[in-house]
């Protein structure tokens, strides 16, 4: 099943959440639109709003409140991936160029703070502290998150509670709030926006080691980036880490990764993948993905069953198996 297909209830609902980010970006200012509207325009999944719109449904749903969390989330995901993109000196991202890539690092920074602001700005509309608490927090524990990955770039070393932390706060903790924020705006029960923080938790937890697996295992078309990219930036993600952990290759991988690092975009990375795809650290992570899943689907247990129940486990399972 496609994700478009898990979304069709949310379709109309999703349209009015697209069009108030294209407004939003949108500004007086021609350069930072044009960025902007770039970032907007290269598409994504949409995850963070479609979570807002189902946790929701759990309470008083209100689309005119609703869009005032999905819109700020989004923006701040997208705000992220400029900021990495910059740092990590990526020159694609879902198969089109860059910001940083089509104009310049600085052009990249101001336009991630830019949408920053913006989406804070969205949030000042609502009056409920504790939205205002628990994104802060989220915010903050992502730039935490950013620090950590740069700290630990080539780091061989590292270990896999460091790779779990490092996750937790770049991904599964903007997943889990885009949940735990959807049900307090709808005024839900208190143990409801638990639970649905919980399974966002578990499920941001497997997107994202999906998606470094992927990043190994997947073609070009498919990731809409060369695969391998995160090990040529030196970010050594789980799949990685597992597959150092072999004493057959350990010694051997260390040793092409540290040849990227002295290389750098020069580097042939072909030896070093077939090297992890051949080890048991792709099987491993998958493994630890679906453990996620089934952890994610166990906390919504306790909540009304609602077809939006439903539709979260479903996009649960898919992004568990999903190929890009």
């Amino acid at each position: 099943m496609k994700l478009l297909e898990l979304y069709a209830k949310l379709k109309t609902d999703l349209q009015v959440i697209e069009r108030e980010l294209e407004s939003v970006v949108s500004s007086n200012h021609e350069l930072l639109s044009e960025t902007s509207l770039h970032l907007l325009k290269a598409g994504g999944k949409r995850l963070r709003p479609a979570f807002v719109l189902l946790a929701g449904k759990f309470g008083d749903y209100r689309l005119d409140r609703l869009k005032r969390i999905a819109v700020p989330l989004e923006l701040i995901h997208m705000a992220s991936l400029v900021h990495d993109d910059v740092i990590d000196n990526a020159e694609t991202r879902r198969g089109k160029l860059t910001v940083k890539s089509k104009w310049d690092n600085r052009i990249a920074m101001y336009t991630g703070d830019y949408i920053y602001a913006k989406a804070l700005m969205i949030v000042t509309e609502l009056d409920n502290p504790e939205i205002h608490r628990v994104l802060s927090r989220a915010i903050l524990q992502m730039s935490i998150g950013e620090m950590e990955q740069i700290r630990d770039f080539f780091n061989t070393s590292q270990s896999i509670r460091n790779y779990m932390r490092r996750i937790r706060r770049k991904t599964a903790l903007l997943i889990a709030v885009s949940c735990q924020l959807g049900a307090i705006a709808a005024d839900s029960d208190r143990q409801h926006a638990l639970r649905l923080y919980r399974f966002g938790y578990n499920v941001g937890m497997a997107f994202q080691i999906r998606d470094d697996v992927l990043d190994i295992c997947g073609t070009e078309k498919q990731i809409g980036k060369p695969p391998g990219s995160d090990i040529t930036q030196g970010n050594i993600t789980l799949p990685v880490l597992l597959a150092l952990q072999d004493p057959k290759i350990g010694e051997e991988l260390r040793e092409e990764i540290a040849s990227i690092r002295d290389l750098g975009s020069s580097a042939d990375i072909t030896r070093t993948l077939k090297m992890i795809r051949n080890s048991d650290g792709i099987a491993r992570s998958e493994q630890l993905a679906d453990r996620y899943i089934n952890k994610a689907i166990a906390a919504l247990e306790g909540l009304p069953d609602l077809t939006a129940k439903q539709h979260l486990m479903d996009i649960a399972r898919f992004v568990a198996k999903r190929n890009f």
